[in-house]
C-alpha cells in the first residue's frame, strides 16, 4: 500500500551549537516532540541510498539540477521490522516523498540483487524500483546513518527537526549489524542541520522564532557528503 502524499516545503538550515540552544527552547515553547521520538527526544535515522554506475543523483544535486529524484530504503533505531522504500522528488525547494512497506527478507532480497519478483509486484513503488534497476542500472551505494531531534506544529503541518552525527559507510549487506556505521562524516565540528517542512504556509509564530540572527540556509546534502567515503 502506498501512503498519500504531497508536495511540501523544504529548508535546511547550517547551525553551530550556539544557535542551536538558542532556537530549541523557544521552538520547544510552542512545538511538541515528535511523538516517535524516544524519551530522550531523538530517534536514529538509516537509509540505503541507491545511485547508477554514473553516480545520477549525486551529480544532479552537486549540478544543482531543479528537479531530481532518489531512491532508499529506510529504517529507524536499527530496526528491520518496519522498513520503508521511499523515493524522493525534488523540485527546488518543495519535496514529495512517496513510500511503501518492506520486509526484511524483501530488502535482503533487493540488496543481494534477487530482484525478478519485483516485476509483477502489486506495490507500484516496487516495480518502478525494478524498472530502474534493469534501465538505469541503479544499485545500493551508501548507507546514512544520524540522529534526529524532531518538532512538530500541526498548523500548516510544521516539521521542524535538529539533526548531528552523520555516519557514512560503504553498503553492506542486510546480514551485518544495522546500525553499524563505520566513518564519521559530519561536515564541521560543532554544527548540525535544522530542516523545516510544511504545506502550503510556516506559521508566524514559527517563522518569527527561526528568524535568529546569522542563521544560515544550506544546500547540505546527507548523501552528498557520505558518498565522498566511496
Amino acid at each position: 500500500m502506498i501512503e498519500k502524499q504531497h508536495y511540501r516545503h523544504e529548508y535546511k538550515f547550517d547551525l553551530t551549537l550556539g544557535q542551536y540552544y538558542e532556537l530549541r527552547p523557544r521552538l520547544r515553547a510552542v512545538m511538541r516532540p515528535d511523538a516517535h521520538a524516544g524519551p530522550d527526544g531523538h530517534y536514529i535515522i538509516s537509509s540505503t541510498y541507491f545511485d547508477n554506475y554514473m553516480d545520477k543523483a549525486l551529480r544532479e544535486k552537486n549540478e544543482g539540477i531543479a528537479r531530481r529524484e532518489k531512491f532508499r530504503i529506510r529504517w529507524y533505531n536499527g530496526d528491520l521490522s518496519a522498513l520503508k522504500l521511499e523515493k524522493k522528488i525534488k523540485d527546488n525547494n518543495l519535496c514529495l516523498k512517496i513510500s511503501s512497506s518492506l520486509t526484511a527478507e524483501e530488502y535482503k532480497r533487493i540488496t543481494e540483487g534477487d530482484i525478478n519478483w519485483m516485476r509483477d509486484d502489486d506495490r507500484a513503488l516496487v516495480r518502478e524500483l525494478y524498472l530502474k534497476y534493469k534501465g538505469e542500472l541503479i544499485r545500493p551505494r551508501v548507507i546514512v546513518s544520524y540522529l534526529r531531534e524532531p518538532y512538530v506544529y500541526d498548523p500548516g503541518n510544521v516539521r521542524v527537526t535538529f539533526d548531528s552525527d552523520v555516519r557514512s559507510s560503504l553498503y553492506k549487506k542486510i546480514d551485518a549489524d544495522p546500525r553499524y556505521v563505520d566513518v564519521d562524516a559530519r561536515m564541521e565540528p560543532g554544527h548540525l542541520i535544522m530542516e523545516v517542512k510544511y504545506d502550503e504556509y510556516l506559521p508566524e509564530v514559527i517563522s518569527m522564532i527561526l528568524q535568529t540572527k546569522n542563521v544560515r540556509q544550506s544546500s547540505f546534502s546527507k548523501y552528498d557528503v557520505c558518498r565522498r567515503f566511496g
